[in-house]
């Protein structure tokens, strides 16, 4: 039995481990009035996501390839960072497999952020950052018409698309950014709509916001499966990963 394979047999026993499951869903219940996740970075920008999460990202990025990643909710820019630096050394191997000079800058693949209110100390902070030239930024609401119409337009460039929702966590917002987004992703690749979890914790966990239990991203992710079967969920992430703010979250476009 190859590695793969003992991998897949150790994720199929944790689906049904309910004692490890509880130890992990109580972590993190316990993890966000202290506000774990905060305290991670990459390449020195603030990334506000738990490290498993983090780490399934880099597996779906180097297996997907994509040339474009679309991101909702940008904060302090260290997931834009993150996704940058992934495209970068997807481009470093593309080149060394192609026995071709590696262009840093020349590179096509591109990180597209959108966030209603890009705060300026982040945006100079991410502009400022090494990874800058892979990234671009738009203000506005995610599910504005006017937004929505340029990412759909920019989209047409590229032939492989993962798109990342983390901004308004309520139902109604989620929806509509898998209504606006969804569909760009390529066959193969995923929407990852982040913060799930809300809907699995106490509704004081989430801090005098909007959103909870009955409204938030899982809601909004199981009322758009219900007509979009060109999605499923990968519940073998979920079951890999344990702890992740994301259950339900990873879809992959299988049509």
């Amino acid at each position: 039995m190859n590695f793969e394979n003992e991998v897949m047999e150790r994720i199929n026993e944790l689906e049904g481990n309910n004692e490890l499951k509880k130890y992990a869903h109580d972590f993190i219940k316990a993890s966000l009035v202290p506000q774990y996740s905060y305290n991670f970075s990459w390449l020195g920008r603030p990334i506000i996501q738990y490290p498993q999460d983090i780490v399934a990202m880099q597996e779906i990025i180097w297996q997907v390839r994509p040339d474009l990643i679309i991101e909702t909710g940008i904060a302090h820019g260290g997931s834009l960072i993150m996704s940058a630096s992934m495209l970068a050394l997807l481009d470093y191997c593309d080149a060394v497999k192609a026995d071709k000079a590696f262009d840093p800058i020349g590179n096509r693949r591109r990180v597209l952020g959108l966030d209603i209110d890009i705060r300026a100390h982040n945006r100079q902070a991410i502009e400022a950052h090494p990874m800058a030239h892979m990234i671009d930024m738009i203000q506005g609401s995610s599910i504005a018409p006017e937004i929505i119409a340029e990412v759909r337009n920019r989209a047409k460039n590229y032939e492989c698309i993962l798109v990342c929702l983390d901004s308004n966590h309520t139902h109604a917002h989620v929806l509509a950014e898998l209504e606006a987004y969804a569909l760009l992703v390529s066959v193969g690749s995923y929407c990852c709509v982040f913060d799930t979890i809300i809907e699995d914790i106490p509704k004081e966990l989430s801090i005098n916001r909007p959103w909870g239990p009955g409204d938030n991203p899982k809601t909004a992710v199981w009322s758009y499966l219900k007509n979009h079967p060109e999605f499923e969920i990968d519940k073998d992430i979920q079951n890999k990963l344990l702890i992740t703010v994301a259950p339900d979250g990873y879809l992959k476009r299988v049509s």
